[in-house]
């Protein structure tokens, strides 16, 4: 296992000689866009990491991970007082992981699972007692439910110049009709184009956005009255409501509820 190393350096010939290979990120840390011939695991038990790949932006606050399949081009962004596993797997070992890039829900035991797997030797016996515990991680990280952290980012120039403007002014409430007039679209046209791109509708999209960025700043510790202000909600009770439903809890307790997450022991549907 490596601290505070880039990444890059974990394919090295020397830690290719197991599948699954490890490191810590223990302040902060970023890098541009780059690629990997293995899957990538980043668990994070403090701080937050960002990431975007070229469907979007992909959020993952403490107690969850980012599943990255092998050979997706992603940046990486880790803030915060961070203390953030990578784990890189060659492909032989993942059959039954994903296909595509998500956030997962990460159970303590799954958490546990992880850093002792990352406290394993470079040169580890692949017969001996680490080979249960890896099989039991991977196991496991193939029931973890997938969490709602996933913002699409359209290739479309105009459907940027909207992220583009939620970024720049978050309390902008401005609806699909006034979106569509400053980025010159009928409303229509815009509701179907991003309905086509992203999957959402213009509402949900928009909210998916307002989650990720209250995901951020809950984890920089700023209140749920600021954040929902700075949301250009009225009150803080209709923020909550909008988080509760995406979500499926209030703010405060979505972060209470990852400490202690049960372990799914059934496939996701």
């Amino acid at each position: 296992m490596q601290r505070n190393a880039d990444p890059e350096d974990a394919f090295e010939d020397y830690n290719l000689l197991r599948p699954i290979s490890s490191m810590i990120v223990n302040e902060g840390w970023q890098k541009d866009r780059h690629a990997h011939r293995r899957a990538q695991l980043l668990l994070s038990v403090r701080g937050l990491i960002t990431s975007e790949v070229e469907s979007g932006l992909w959020l993952v606050p403490s107690h969850n991970a980012l599943w990255i399949p092998p050979g997706i081009s992603h940046s990486v962004r880790c803030t915060g007082d961070v203390e953030i596993y990578l784990v890189f797997m060659d492909e032989a070992i993942i059959s039954a992981l994903p296909d595509e890039c998500c956030t997962l829900a990460i159970s303590p035991l799954l958490r546990e699972l992880i850093r002792a797997v990352s406290e394993l030797p470079p040169l580890y016996d692949e017969t001996g007692p680490p080979a249960p515990l890896i099989q039991t991680m991977l196991n496991e990280l193939a029931t973890a439910p997938v969490e709602q952290l996933h913002l699409p980012v359209p290739a479309d120039p105009r459907l940027r110049k909207v992220t583009d403007g939620w970024a720049a002014d978050p309390a902008d409430r401005a609806k699909l009709g006034v979106w569509a007039s400053r980025i010159g679209m009928s409303e229509r046209s815009l509701s179907r184009l991003v309905l086509e791109q992203t999957g959402m509708s213009f509402v949900r999209w928009r909210q998916q956005f307002q989650i990720m960025l209250a995901l951020e700043r809950l984890a920089r510790g700023v209140s749920v009255q600021t954040i929902a202000f700075d949301l250009g909600y009225e009150t803080p009770s209709a923020f909550i409501a909008m988080f509760r439903k995406i979500l499926g809890a209030s703010p405060n307790r979505y972060l209470a509820r990852a400490e202690k997450r049960p372990t799914r022991t059934t496939p996701p549907s």
